[in-house]
């Protein structure tokens, strides 16, 4: 079989239509952007915002540098925004974020926010008027917003994921028919792990039922509240409720307020434990538009579960099982704060599903974050948190002198590939821009996306592409060169080449990569950010050598400047350090040769 002709022309107008791409992607993202097409700066070149947390009491070493993770992991959930978190003294936590910051309350909030996360079953609340709550509310038929749903992330042609529990009480096998649901006879000797007195163990399906039908003391206690429109649970003489959140009592509590409004529920003991939560996430629907928030909850029996539990998974499906395909509820709660209380869509057999609704992408993505980033292990003192802007931690001239010593490291290997290479150092300059506008663009567009922002290590990482895209050049084009030596020609030679040079730098870029992940993986703070633009600019090399350079070279041996060794092309014997035949010069003798 014939060897396919390379068709170099076609592969650059490719190459040049997906840079193209993504110079409009990285416009698009730009928007409104109060800087358009420039990167953002990380807190060593622009400042930002330094928020100074202080501990309630003296906390453990380890508490302290727990908190300071989980911070981390808030702030820098992209991995590229390079925020400082850092433990300051015994007592203090301080978070840096770079670039100016709008709404500074609401970073405050996050970065301390103790995200006391527990999964409850919805009894009674102000959106349902019916039940034996009814009468408590007093408030209109049909308040609150249209709730949100689950359902699972099965193949929905699968039965059991679409198996629903009848709406009818009584055809559910978790609730006893012939059970008095007005019954409120109050065991002799409760305990923790047996609170019905009966010697039976609480389950999950306890907490079903109870949902369905709760005791009068607990709709006593549901009576005594109110919601204030800011989401706080106010006693009916307009007084601020301080409730504990105890995971195996009944919780009163408000949801947080939307469009001016809080709706009130009474909720059942927890059956899912913040901890229980393995992975939450924001994401775009299959086959789909608009946001949802993808959950996932684990079996992991070595955790410290809840008496009575089998484990997240477990209770999740059983809770699915019966409230599937009826209107009753369960709540997601933030610290005593209904985030949101969607309805079973579809059983839920494997822990993974997706909270459905209105959502918008920030509402999904801060909804997804106060699931994923678990509870702070010490508490913070309000008086003493302060928040405060800072300046760039480097001399206003370090950017410049920065990108000064770029641009001379980058005009140094141009003059000297085009002193050496002569005409296929055209090619070394043109790889180089081309390489630096993909950069640029990438820069941009993830500056916008994925919160990454450009600190002085990051730039150092970017110059040092400047070597390793040099490197490449040097490795292919002194293959073709042994090539030519060999006597072929240099389309020939160009290919041979091609073949044993990509090889090799393919191998080299590989070791790069690795130790770019190492970095970025294991390191913090700016030592992240410069792996991160290691491991960027090195993909870079490889895509612009595979799909510019080679392609480039190809095109330019069908010139006869170039194939036919001209002193100019830089592939001439002379050049090559080939031996070159003197002229020959015939004698004569009387005129004849």
């Amino acid at each position: 079989m014939a060897a396919r002709r390379p068709r170099p022309g076609r592969t650059l107008v490719i190459f040049f239509l997906g840079l193209a791409v993504i110079y409009g992607l990285a416009g698009i993202a730009q928007g409104s952007s109060e800087t358009p097409w420039k990167p953002a700066l990380g807190l060593d070149l622009q400042g930002g915002t330094r928020i100074t947390l202080t501990a309630e009491k003296a906390p453990s070493k380890e508490n302290l540098e727990e908190a300071r993770r989980i911070i981390d992991q808030r702030v820098n959930g992209s991995g590229v925004a390079e925020a400082a978190v850092t433990t300051q003294g015994g007592r203090n936590i301080v978070v840096e974020v770079p670039g100016k910051t709008t709404n500074r309350a609401q970073l405050e909030e996050t970065v301390k926010r103790q995200a006391q996360l527990r999964f409850r079953l919805v009894a009674c609340s102000d959106r349902n008027q019916g039940g034996p709550c009814a009468a408590s509310t007093g408030l209109p038929e049909g308040l609150g917003r249209a709730p949100l749903s689950l359902a699972a992330e099965t193949d929905p042609t699968d039965p059991a994921a679409t198996d629903t529990a009848s709406a009818d009480p009584s055809a559910d096998p978790t609730v006893d028919p012939s059970a008095d649901p007005n019954a409120t006879e109050t065991p002799a000797e409760p305990t923790e792990e047996d609170p019905g007195g009966d010697g039976k163990k609480w389950t999950v399906q306890d907490d079903i039922a109870w949902s369905r039908a709760p005791d009068a003391a607990a709709i006593a206690e549901f009576n005594k509240y109110t919601c204030d429109t800011k989401g706080v649970l106010l006693t009916l003489e307009g007084e601020p409720a301080d409730l504990p959140d105890v995971w195996d009592e009944p919780l009163v509590a408000c949801s947080q307020p939307e469009d001016g409004q809080s709706l009130k529920y009474l909720l059942g003991r927890s059956v899912v434990e913040g901890t229980e939560l393995d992975d939450a996430s924001a994401q775009t629907p299959q086959n789909g538009v608009g946001w949802v928030v993808a959950i996932e909850m684990g079996n992991d029996k070595n955790k410290a579960l809840p008496k009575g539990s089998d484990g997240a998974s477990s209770d999740f499906e059983a809770v699915s099982r019966a409230f599937a395909g009826t209107d009753e509820q369960f709540a997601v709660v933030l610290d005593s704060l209904v985030l949101t209380d969607p309805v079973m869509n579809s059983v839920i057999t494997d822990g993974r599903s997706q909270i459905e609704g209105n959502f918008s992408e920030q509402s999904a993505l801060d909804l997804a974050n106060s699931l994923k980033f678990g509870a702070l292990p010490i508490l913070f003192d309000d008086e003493q948190t302060s928040v405060e802007e800072i300046g760039p931690s480097l001399a206003g001239n370090q950017l410049q002198a920065g990108i000064l010593a770029g641009a001379i490291g980058l005009a140094l290997v141009m003059l000297y590939c085009l002193f050496y290479y002569r005409g296929l150092g055209l090619v070394v300059v043109s790889s180089l821009f081309v390489a630096a506008g993909v950069t640029y663009a990438l820069v941009l567009l993830l500056s916008e996306t994925a919160g990454f922002t450009l600190t002085l290590p990051g730039i150092a990482g970017l110059i040092i592409a400047v070597g390793i895209t040099a490197d490449s050049f040097v490795i292919f084009f002194e293959r073709i060169r042994d090539e030519m030596r060999e006597g072929k020609s240099m389309r020939v030679a160009v290919e041979t080449g091609w073949a044993r040079a990509r090889v090799t730098r393919v191998a080299a870029n590989t070791v790069q990569l690795l130790s770019a992940f190492v970095l970025y993986v294991f390191a913090t703070g700016a030592v992240k950010g410069f792996g991160f633009a290691l491991g960027l600019t090195t993909l870079i090399d490889l895509a612009v050598l595979f799909w510019f350079t080679k392609p480039l070279v190809s095109w330019l041996a069908q010139f006869k400047l170039f194939n036919s060794g001209h002193k100019l092309s830089g592939l001439s014997k002379e050049t090559l350090g080939m031996d070159v035949a003197p002229d020959r010069k015939v004698a004569t003798v009387g005129g004849k040769a």
